[in-house]
């Protein structure tokens, strides 16, 4: 790591953990690149979609360990 790198990682680990929580996040998140408007939209339209689902009581959910489980079956068989 360069002089400069080091020195702004020594003053962020001085941040407190919320505001190093928030630059990591975005650090990370730059990594990605820019992000794809397309996505971003087809993503809100989704969310909106099972949003209101959730809402009309159409969809009701799974519990977390029935989901966890299944999450956990779904690998197991790879």
């Amino acid at each position: 790591m360069s002089k400069t790198g080091q020195k702004v990682l020594d003053e962020a680990l001085g941040l407190e953990l919320s505001e190093r929580a928030e630059l990591a996040a975005e650090l990370l998140a730059s990594l990605d690149g820019e992000p794809d408007s397309e996505v971003e939209i087809a993503w809100a339209a989704e969310i909106e979609r099972r949003a209101s689902r959730a809402r009309s009581g159409e969809d009701t959910g799974r519990l977390w360990a029935e989901a966890r489980g299944a999450a956990k079956d779904g690998l197991t068989e790879r």
